[in-house]
């Protein structure tokens, strides 16, 4: 059994939102994307690949396909990989995704930033 903490996980910094990975097994990693107010995660895919996000906390705006949604706190979204998405923290609070991809599609998606 491996066993993290959420603290170990959520690393907030002014200059650019981070990722730390929690686990990586086989083709799926697990990892937590943090980001202060007005941070964001620029549009991508992952092809070839299922990603599962959770809102740990704060809230912010979840762009699928050029269709804009507020994604808050304990909400749960599924995205196929061919699904362009982005993220933005639009709140006032620091902000932390949980993200697990079925399929790695390549190496660097595996790597803390």
């Amino acid at each position: 059994m491996e066993k993290l903490t959420l603290s170990e996980l959520q690393d907030y910094q002014a200059e650019k939102f981070t990722k730390r990975i929690a686990f990586k097994k086989g083709d799926s990693v697990v990892f937590v994307l943090n980001f202060m107010p007005g941070q964001e995660l620029p549009t991508h895919t992952h092809p070839n690949t299922d990603v599962f996000i959770l809102a740990l906390q704060g809230g912010g705006a979840v762009t699928v396909d050029g269709a804009t949604s507020p994604l808050v706190q304990g909400e749960v979204l599924h995205l196929e990989g061919a699904e362009a998405f982005s993220y933005r923290n639009n709140g006032t609070e620091p902000a932390s995704l949980y993200v697990m991809l079925t399929k790695v599609p390549s190496p660097e998606y595996a790597q803390n930033i």
